[in-house]
């Protein structure tokens, strides 16, 4: 089942420039690090890196998305929602949406990644752009119900090719935060 949450209890999203307070160091690093996090979790875990898709299909996007995807509210789009797992464990919850007039005809085949990081495929294809991260503290409606918990950091970005943009979320579990502590030389 999708996750989905009327708008009044959606959560702001801003740039870095606009976050008061900060975040501690280890996490800020985290939230704003421009590079691939498919790649910097494979390191973490020592290469045991998986995906682990929970949903993926067309919906309504949400308002903030349509938003951020310069789109009408209630928009149609491609969901895919997953967990980036380092050993097995849950340690990002990410969701993923394109509207579905910008994904037809374009050749990003979003239904067809199984447990392959989409991270990976935006981070290999040199024609997207990513925009500004973005970072709020995520609604906890918005998660899985087992990992159901507030105030947890996520952070969002747009990749852009040509008429095609794909909004990614991603919301750091507690269970990454205790791997860092536990692995700071492989962050």
């Amino acid at each position: 089942m999708p996750h989905s949450i009327a708008v009044p209890d959606a959560c702001r999203w801003l740039t870095q420039s606009l976050l008061s307070p900060s975040p501690a160091p280890v996490i800020l690093d985290w939230l704003f690090d421009e590079d691939s996090l498919t790649r910097r979790l494979t390191r973490l875990s020592s290469n045991g890196f998986s995906v682990t898709p929970l949903f993926e299909g067309w919906q309504p996007l949400r308002d903030d998305e349509c938003a951020a995807l310069d789109l009408p509210p209630a928009s149609m789009g491609w969901v895919r929602e997953v967990y980036l797992r380092g050993h097995e464990e849950p340690w990002v919850f990410a969701r993923s949406v394109a509207a579905r007039s910008a994904l037809q005809g374009d050749g990003l085949q979003m239904d067809e990644l199984g447990s392959r990081s989409l991270g990976e495929l935006l981070f290999c294809d040199q024609a997207f752009t990513r925009q500004a991260i973005e970072v709020c503290r995520y609604p906890r409606a918005w998660l899985p119900a087992l990992d159901q918990a507030d105030d947890l950091w996520a952070r969002r970005s747009r990749f852009d090719r040509g008429p095609l943009s794909v909004l990614v979320a991603e919301v750091f579990l507690p269970s990454l935060w205790h791997a860092v502590n536990d692995n700071p030389e492989n962050c």
